[in-house]
């Protein structure tokens, strides 16, 4: 298999279907179908996904926002 292929890149497992770049509150206001004051809410409160400044802008790591969606399954299963 080519070293890029999903089944061997680790990034597939980690991102699971997530853009492999950066996302915007944007791309998660539109993720969770919600609107972009809820996403700067979530920022604010610290109670979403972490995210972190490159210059004035804010982006989250694919991986941790995945992280965040399954801890919030969990919360919600317990």
């Amino acid at each position: 298999m080519p070293a890029n292929s999903p089944d061997t890149d680790p990034r597939a497992i980690l991102r699971a279907g997530l853009p492999d770049r950066y996302l915007t509150p944007e791309d998660l206001a539109s993720m969770f179908v919600v609107p972009i004051e809820t996403i700067y809410g979530w920022r604010k409160k610290r109670t979403g996904p972490p995210g972190f400044r490159v210059g004035r802008h804010i982006r989250y790591d694919p991986a941790a926002v995945q992280a965040w969606i399954h801890e919030q399954a969990d919360r919600d299963a317990a």
